[in-house]
């Protein structure tokens, strides 16, 4: 039997998914997940818009529509991928970081990490699951007009991406991971 950090160690993203996703008791487990992600004044900044299903396909033709109008028209090959991608895609999180301008006392860039570190244990409690996920900064994420779409209103929220959640489409093969050492110093003071 693996230990929990056997399990951490073999975890990897997948873009391609498909059905089955996770139930409503799983979609449960990994949003409380996330809620227990670092959190400097317990601001919880993260926000999740939750696609499901046909959703998720129908949101490819408006984050899509939405880039043309916006002046950044996906390319015919990258709308097709995105387009293939999505439509076998079963649970999509949309990823929001609340910015909460009257709150000078914690710096933004701390509700940034704070996010990030929620969508982590996402991706980490999807894979204790049994189920493959992908962070993606694609499809308008940096395009004001998408995010707003979605809730996220350019003035109060940094849109984040999505969070494909699924079935993996192949075995993922093992991938080489860098020695940590590689990334590691002491600092002794001296």
């Amino acid at each position: 039997m693996s230990s929990p950090v056997d399990l951490l160690l073999s975890r990897r993203s997948m873009k391609f998914v498909q059905s089955p996703g996770p139930n409503d008791q799983e979609l449960d487990l990994i949003l409380q997940a996330a809620m227990r992600a670092p959190d400097h004044g317990q601001l919880r900044p993260w926000r999740f818009r939750v696609l499901q299903g046909d959703a998720v396909t129908r949101w490819a033709d408006v984050a899509i529509e939405a880039c043309r109008e916006a002046g950044e028209p996906l390319t015919p090959q990258k709308e097709a991928s995105t387009r293939q991608w999505l439509g076998n895609v079963p649970l999509l999180l949309a990823v929001g970081c609340f910015i909460d301008h009257a709150n000078t006392k914690i710096p933004e860039q701390e509700r940034v990490l704070a996010t990030g570190a929620a969508v982590t244990n996402i991706l980490n409690a999807a894979h204790m699951l049994g189920y493959s996920a992908y962070w993606s900064t694609g499809l308008g994420t940096y395009i004001e007009e998408v995010g707003e779409l979605l809730g996220f209103d350019a003035l109060e929220y940094n849109f984040m991406g999505y969070v494909s959640i699924g079935t993996p489409l192949r075995e993922l093969p093992e991938r080489g991971r860098p020695d940590y050492r590689d990334f590691t110093s002491e600092w002794t003071g001296n």
